[in-house]
């Protein structure tokens, strides 16, 4: 028995079900029960897949395809099933119809990847893309009558890979080589524009203030309407116009993703592979994570051609973060740039104001040596020993200033790139072994031994004398400056390549961290062992500059504790350049001979015995005679000079070299007064004060700091750590003397004050600290600290457990003064370190305010009142004068944002004078 035609379609899933209800008779292939045995077969083979399939049969081309098929063409399911592929598909058939009909005029199979086709399967023109296979579909008699289509959709593989392509040439077209963000932005539009299926259209925005400015644009065929003519250049985000309110600028400048919509009023561009008008724009933020607001905003068309689903939603989000990335990179490039450009530029005003004042300094100093040198020279009218002492002092400290000013005139020539080589043949080793020769009496002196080994060389080397005089005298200068015992050998070697220069020493070594940083300008090792501190930074550079200009190298390798080893290589090529011929240039030797100089100097060690007083100029009746001072600088000039100096006031003078050796010799034999350098080998000024201060025995040694470093930092520094008074060089010997003269009485009448109390039960004296009130005693004259009786507690409202008032000179002295008693009154009451200092310091800027603006005062004094009382510190500062400002401009506020950084401020100020009151709240002792 036959079965029914139906069961043909059994076992088709949704597809067989709608075939086996269609009324085939009306199709081109009729009833079923007429159907052949090969349509039956084949039909059979298309439902039983699980592959898209879809079988054409007849001229009609017939369909008939599985329900994977019917996934594949969307809305046109379930019409498509018996109707004409050529209608179904008709959008698609130019691209179909040569495939088909190859298949069935050829009978030969054919496969193609990644078909592009147009569909219209879900309510628009719809890029797609397929692999496709056509093969030929034979009736029972051999003839072909069809074709068996199997395929596959690709479409999300093709866009995903297209939009790779995309981010990867915007990663390589902003990858930061472009130094502008304007041409980096084209680049990154052109990039852009070589991908309009997936972007039609597309425009960079920057923010320029309150103003968003159009800086790149791509997007339209040529020859067509394009983007650039119906986008705005600029918006004004205070008040955008309606077209930019339109394509969501505004917004997207303030953050927010914006959907553009109703394109086709806005711009008929016409986009996608077939040309369909682009509908739908984003307006995409650029992200920063260094910014508040967005740095612009990226203008992105959609393609009409494509959904705009998720996965399009997520590639512009990338699209837009690579464009963001691309133009933060260019602009830190621009921003590092400009940077570069603005330090080359004040790298060169400041070379060319070296030179300049370096050239300006050369005419008074030779005006100073001339006349000095002829003054030393003059057999006719001959100097007297000590006038000659002062003017060789003199001479060999202008000598030395000349060869600073020569040192950075010639640096400033090399970092100009003006500095040149004036070559000449000459004896290398023979030069070499005469400037080594010129140190050998300082290298003795100091104690080691000077080996120079420079044996003749093959032939002469052409290289500027000047120059390497330079390089050999500041790599001899620098070892004899770091060795304190062994030696230092100088040796001259070549090969075929190079010549060699090395001066090696046994002294403290460089450490690993600081030979990268060696030869860069002004860089000093920290807390280095050296003979002097003395020094500008630049010897070093200016031997790697010179060896570079001459042709060669420098190179150094070093062990801390074990020494160093310096090499100047010059090849034997550079030192076969053009010589000069004619006379030398003047000047030969006067850099080692300066160098020697200057060495002597620090070798001059002082023999720890005290100088006297001079006697001859007669008996003196001031009661500071015979004060002990002791000096502390590493220069042997300045220790000379000021011995002279405070020995001529009756007072004997210790000098020493530096911190440590202060130090040893005031637990020796404590002096009256302590005048200190601040920049000194081995213990620099600062650290010396802060071991003084942080002993019971020296804690009230009057310190008076001198020192090169000028500004009111410095000054600062020193005052808060407890020195007396801070005076800055070059400084009047006047002046000086009468700020010692002050500290030392100021010493002895606290002394007086506060004599010693002798404990009975051990027998032993000590300095009585300052007491919780101060003593009932009159006010005193001005001319020096006065006590004002205590206030009893309770009676100025703070529950006061203190209240001491003291009157001071109008004096620039007077706060080293106003500070030592404070510290002493407040010294027993269990103050936070911390807190007494911060107090300290404002005290010390009002008590400077007080002195320095206070004009015509009525009185010349300044009155400062100090206030405990429960969980409370108050001071006052009262001057009796006017106030104006005597400071300059840059310096103003200083003083006044120091104060209310420590405390609460208030000022008073009124016909009779200021004043400032300081406030701390002290922390609850619970």
């Amino acid at each position: 028995m036959k079965r029914p035609s139906t069961d043909l379609f059994t076992d088709g899933g949704q597809a067989g079900r709608l075939m086996a209800e269609l009324d085939w008779a009306g199709t081109p292939l009729g009833p079923v029960v007429g159907w052949s045995q090969s349509l039956r077969s084949a039909v059979r083979i298309v439902l039983s897949s699980r592959y898209p399939m879809l079988l054409l049969w007849g001229p009609d081309f017939t369909q008939l395809y599985n329900d994977a098929y019917a996934a594949l063409i969307g809305d046109k399911h379930p019409a498509a099933l018996g109707d004409d592929v050529r209608v179904t598909l008709a959008e698609g058939w130019d691209v179909l119809g040569p495939l088909i009909q190859e298949a069935m005029a050829t009978g030969v199979a054919s496969w193609v990847p990644a078909l592009r086709l147009l569909l219209e399967r879900a309510g628009y023109r719809e890029e797609a893309y397929f692999s496709v296979s056509h093969a030929p579909a034979r009736d029972d008699d051999g003839r072909t009558v069809g074709v068996l289509t199997v395929c596959s959709e690709v479409t999300e593989q093709v866009v995903g890979e297209r939009r790779l392509r995309l981010l990867r040439d915007l990663s390589l077209r902003g990858d930061g080589r472009t130094v502008d963000v304007d041409a980096t932005c084209a680049r990154l539009v052109d990039a852009i524009g070589g991908h309009p299926l997936d972007v039609p259209f597309a425009a960079i925005y920057l923010r320029d203030g309150e103003v968003l400015r159009r800086t790149a644009c791509v997007g339209g065929p040529p020859g067509q309407t394009t983007v650039l003519g119906a986008l705005p250049d600029a918006v004004d985000l205070a008040a955008p116009g309606p077209v930019a309110r339109a394509w969501g600028l505004p917004d997207a400048a303030r953050g927010r993703l914006v959907e553009v919509t109703g394109l086709a009023e806005l711009l008929p561009l016409p986009a996608g592979p077939w040309d369909d008008p682009a509908l739908v724009a984003l307006a995409l933020p650029l992200p920063s994570a260094a910014e508040d607001q967005p740095p612009g905003v990226l203008l992105a068309g959609v393609s009409p051609n494509r959904h705009l689903d998720e996965a399009y939603r997520s590639f512009y989000q990338l699209l837009v973060q690579q464009v963001a990335v691309a133009v933060g990179n260019a602009r830190e490039y621009e921003q590092e740039r400009r940077r570069a450009e603005a330090l080359a530029e004040l790298d060169r005003v400041k070379t060319n104001f070296f030179t300049n004042v370096s050239h300006e300094f050369r005419t008074p100093l030779t005006l100073m040596l001339g006349p000095l040198a002829d003054a030393l020279t003059d057999a006719t009218a001959p100097l007297a020993p000590v006038q000659r002492e002062r003017v060789e002092t003199a001479w060999r400290n202008a000598t030395r200033l000349l060869t600073l000013v020569n040192s950075l005139l010639t640096f400033s020539s090399l970092e100009a790139g003006r500095a040149r080589s004036d070559a000449r043949a000459v004896d290398l080793s023979a030069l070499t072994t005469e400037l080594a020769g010129v140190f050998r009496a300082a290298v003795e002196r100091a104690g080691l031994t000077l080996e120079v080994a420079c044996p003749p060389l093959p032939r002469p080397v052409t290289i500027d004398p000047v120059n390497w005089e330079r390089i050999v005298t500041n790599l001899l200068s620098n070892a004899l400056k770091y060795t304190f015992i062994g030696r230092i050998r100088v040796t001259l070697d070549t090969d075929d390549e190079e010549v060699r220069l090395t001066v090696a020493d046994t002294g403290i070594g460089i450490g690993d961290q600081d030979l990268p940083k060696l030869f860069e300008r002004f860089h000093r090792v920290r807390g280095a062992r050296s003979r002097s501190h003395e020094g500008t930074g630049i010897g070093l550079a200016l031997v790697h500059e010179l060896a570079r200009l001459e042709g060669g190298e420098v190179r150094v390798a070093s062990r801390v504790g074990v020494g160093s080893t310096f090499t100047v290589a010059l090849p034997w090529s550079a030192g076969r350049r053009t010589a000069l011929t004619g006379p030398p240039v003047n000047g030969r030797g006067d850099a080692a001979r300066a160098a020697v100089e200057e060495a002597m100097g620090w070798l001059a060690e002082p023999d720890g015995s005290v100088t006297e007083p001079d006697r001859t100029i007669g008996p003196t009746v001031d009661e500071l005679a015979g004060s002990r001072i002791l000096v502390a600088d590493d220069n042997s000039d300045m220790r000379a000079y000021l011995t002279r100096l405070l020995t001529g006031q009756g007072w004997r003078v210790r000098a020493v070299t530096d911190g440590r050796q202060a130090l040893d010799e005031i637990h020796r034999e404590r002096p009256d007064l302590v005048l200190t350098d601040v920049m000194m080998p081995m213990m620099d000024g600062f650290d010396l004060l802060r071991r003084l201060r942080a002993d019971p025995a020296t804690r009230a040694l009057p310190v008076l700091v001198l020192s090169a470093r000028a500004g009111g930092e410095a000054s600062v520094e020193g005052l808060s750590l407890g020195a007396d008074d801070y005076l800055v060089k070059p400084f009047a010997a006047t002046e000086l003397i009468a700020r010692i003269r002050a500290a030392i009485r100021r010493a002895r009448d606290r002394i007086a004050a506060n004599p010693p109390t002798v404990d009975a039960a051990s027998a032993t004296t000590r300095p009585d600290e300052a007491t919780a009130t101060a003593p009932a005693s009159a006010v005193e004259p001005v001319g020096d600290t006065s006590v004002v009786p205590a206030v009893p507690a309770d009676r100025n409202g703070l529950g006061d457990v203190l209240d001491v008032r003291w009157a001071y000179p109008s004096a620039p002295t007077s706060a080293a003064m106003m500070r030592r008693d404070v510290r002493r009154t407040l010294g027993d009451l269990d103050l936070d370190p911390d807190v007494l200092e911060d107090l300290l310091l404002a005290a010390s800027e009002a008590m400077n305010n007080a002195v320095e603006h206070a004009q015509r005062p009525s009185r010349p004094e300044v009155r400062v009142r100090v206030q405990v009382g429960v969980g409370l510190v108050r001071i006052s500062v009262r001057d009796f004068g006017t106030w104006r400002d005597r400071r300059p401009a840059m310096d103003r506020g200083r003083g006044a944002l120091l104060m209310n950084a420590y405390g609460d401020v208030r000022l008073v100020s009124t016909l009779e004078g200021t004043t400032v009151t300081i406030e701390r709240r002290l922390a609850d002792p619970a």
